[in-house]
């Protein structure tokens, strides 16, 4: 059973970084470029940040979805907990090409905004079952709210 639980916590974790990872390709070679030449708010923070607050999401984000996986047994509450949680992660997983990739930020604010929806409804779904996933969202909930505001500020700008 330990093995089992590790494996599915590894595959969390893959799936998160993975996206990340996808992400980090669109973004980075448009930061000097396209992105440094928008407009943004004054309240924008430094380029680095990005990296840290992303990967440390991912990493809870994971535990949350192995939480939901590992320490539940299957049932309707569950099967509608972890669907959401992937719908959340595609649509992390299309932001970043939408906004960096097609230098397109309207277009990214609407895939933000269902992103937004989608990780409020994965932690409501998750705290029926598991507080802890839950609260393991919440940062995360946070973030993206932040980046909506964000993205919005830089539609207007530019």
């Amino acid at each position: 059973m330990k093995t089992l639980s590790f494996f599915r916590l590894v595959v969390a974790v893959g799936l998160c970084l993975a996206v990340g990872a996808v992400g980090s390709l669109a973004t980075t070679p448009k930061i000097p470029t396209w992105y440094a030449g928008l407009a943004k708010p004054t309240w924008t923070p430094p380029d680095a940040v990005f990296p840290i607050a992303w990967t440390t999401l991912y990493v809870l984000m994971a535990v949350a979805l192995w939480r939901l996986w590992q320490l539940h047994a299957p049932s309707p509450e569950r099967r509608r907990a972890v669907l959401l949680w992937f719908v959340q992660l595609a649509l992390n997983a299309i932001w970043s090409p939408v906004f960096f990739g097609m230098e397109a930020p309207g277009a990214a604010l609407v895939v933000v905004i269902a992103l937004w929806l989608a990780i409020a409804a994965t932690l409501w779904a998750s705290a029926r079952i598991d507080r802890m996933a839950a609260w393991l969202l919440a940062p995360y909930l946070a973030w993206v709210s932040y980046a909506t505001a964000l993205n919005a500020a830089i539609v207007a700008l530019n």
